[in-house]
């Protein structure tokens, strides 16, 4: 090896340990302590802040439409009884409705209707004998026909909650809002029945007739007033779907259940051989309807 490279690695080396950095001794091998530095490192200030998502106050959906806050809805209906026994109820009316934000609403409804024969009735009528039946158990046509009600009006006044809206696609070209609700209240109704005093004329239903001596109850109930009408109070239920169409108009879709005290046949129910207020008892009467909702004011507004 020549002399000059000899001196070169030489240097190199020697220029390595001299910048070579120093482990610091905490301790000598006689345990003695090792020595304090003069400046002693900053210890850490405690934090008390909480970090927080700058989206927690923000809306949950940013310029949302609002179908329903702060509008009034009105919906001309029509709806008819699908639980009927004896009569089918159909009719037509009106809901009117003020939503106080997206979920909660106020609103009464009323329908007028009008009622005819089911198909129970057509086949029982032809069964029955026209007059002076052999059977006293056993009414006659107009008996029985004259023993059952109908309900000209009903309605009720709720509380409404709308938990849910969305959008429906059909077929991937057309989007139109839509919301569910379910309502709770008051059912109001007036029932009407009409026997004629010809065919209705027991004056004293299961009680003998008083005088000397008195005379004993016929225990027959085909004569019977059907006591099946007049006003009836009772609890409300509801639910249904709003398709928007447009920002102001909806298509309403409803199951509504009137239950209240009731006995559409005028009949002897509870088999007593008399019609009295106890063969009445708590029905339910679930009506389908359908109708168009317009809402007020006609724009609606968006959430910023």
């Amino acid at each position: 090896m020549s002399k000059s490279l000899t001196r070169m690695i030489a240097g190199v080396l020697a220029v390595g340990l001299v910048t070579a950095p120093v482990a610091p001794v905490f301790a000598d091998p006689a345990g003695a302590p090792a020595p304090k530095s003069d400046t002693a490192a900053p210890k850490a200030e405690a934090t008390t802040s909480i970090r927080t998502n700058k989206l927690d106050p923000q809306p949950a959906v940013r310029n949302r439409l609002l179908l329903v806050k702060g509008r009034a809805e009105f919906t001309p209906l029509f709806e008819g009884l699908i639980s009927a026994d004896f009569r089918n109820i159909v009719g037509g009316g009106a809901k009117l409705e003020y939503h106080v934000s997206d979920m909660l609403s106020f609103g009464v409804v009323g329908v007028f209707s009008t009622a005819y024969n089911t198909a129970l009735v057509n086949t029982i009528v032809p069964t029955l004998a026209t007059s002076n039946p052999t059977n006293p158990r056993e009414p006659t046509q107009d008996q029985f026909l004259q023993h059952l009600n109908t309900m000209p009006f009903h309605g009720a006044a709720y509380i409404s909650v709308t938990p849910w809206y969305g959008k429906l696609a059909a077929f991937s070209k057309a989007f139109v809002n839509f919301d569910f609700y379910f309502q709770g209240g008051i059912a109001l109704a007036q029932l009407q029945s009409n026997c004629d005093p010809s065919i209705c004329n027991d004056t004293h239903p299961g009680m003998s007739l008083p005088g000397p001596p008195p005379v004993p109850a016929d225990n027959n109930p085909n004569n019977d007033p059907p006591l099946n009408d007049g006003t009836r109070v009772g609890l409300y239920l509801g639910g249904g779907i709003h398709v928007f169409l447009q920002d102001w108009v909806a298509l309403d879709l409803t199951v509504r259940d009137y239950a209240f005290s009731d006995n559409p046949s005028g009949a002897d129910y509870n088999a007593d051989l008399a019609v009295t207020q106890a063969d009445n008892r708590f029905l339910h009467h679930i009506f389908m309807g359908v109708g168009i909702s317009i809402l007020l004011p006609f724009k609606a507004k968006r959430t910023r």
